[in-house]
């Protein structure tokens, strides 16, 4: 007879066998839960990223509000400086001047008052009688510095060009005088300052007592040197084009 008790112990097995299958394959449906578990944490993610997103706006309308008020703050630098430039315009950067307190602004040689500012060849050439060619000369003759100011010179200094100024007839050549073969002495003579208007005034009424061309000229008012007349130096009122009148009616 056969044994009965073997297929009993196989029936056995697999039934013992069968839980751990069972139990595996309930570990398997188990994961799907974990899985399940993952949208949970998605939808938490998608909530946190709506706040977020929810929060942003918050800040955008508090940047927006800060640039808002940021040019209102801007504005009053520019006031400020509008302010600042309106001072400098009424009152400009003083320069700086190399003065002393010994500078003089108003240096007065040969009667005629010079400003301090000037240079010494400048200085003298303002002086009435005296030209560039010979300030240079009083300049050489003296031995002075060029560059120098008139209100940088000292008395000793101011003294010395105005002994060179009263020596000029005799340092200076012939063709630079201004005054040649006198009327009453008949020398070359330099005339400098009121002497020169003085002179001029005496030798136009010479000319007029003697009765001269010049002479008369000069006392009708009229060009002395041969000028024409016709055209030129013409005075009083202008006389317009007059019709003939018709003595037939």
């Amino acid at each position: 007879m056969p044994d009965k008790s073997k297929p009993k112990e196989e029936k056995q097995d697999k039934i013992a066998s069968e839980p751990e299958e069972k139990v595996e394959e309930q570990e398997t449906t188990a994961e799907p839960e974990t899985v399940e578990e993952k949208p949970e944490e998605a939808v938490e993610n998608e909530e946190v990223s709506q706040e977020m997103v929810e929060e942003k706006p918050e800040e955008k309308i508090t940047e927006s509000k800060e640039a808002e008020e940021t040019p209102i703050k801007t504005e009053e630098p520019k006031a400020s400086k509008k302010a600042r430039s309106e001072e400098k315009k009424e009152a400009p950067p003083k320069k700086k001047d190399d003065k002393d307190d010994d500078f003089q602004y108003i240096v007065r040689i040969s009667n005629t008052d010079i400003s301090g500012d000037k240079n010494i060849v400048y200085g003298l050439a303002s002086i009435k009688g005296i030209g560039m060619h010979m300030a240079t000369l009083i300049m050489e003759k003296t031995g002075m510095d060029r560059k120098l100011k008139m209100g940088k010179l000292t008395d000793s200094q101011i003294q010395k060009l105005q002994d060179a100024i009263d020596s000029i007839n005799k340092d200076a050549p012939r063709w630079m005088l201004n005054h040649r073969k006198d009327y009453e002495t008949g020398e070359d003579i330099h005339l400098i300052g009121p002497d020169i208007d003085m002179k001029l005034r005496d030798e136009i009424n010479i000319m007029k007592k003697i009765r001269s061309y010049r002479g008369i000229r000069h006392e009708r008012g009229l060009p002395a040197r041969g000028q024409r007349t016709r055209a030129n130096n013409r005075r009083g009122l202008a006389l317009g084009v007059s019709k003939k009148r018709d003595t037939t009616k």
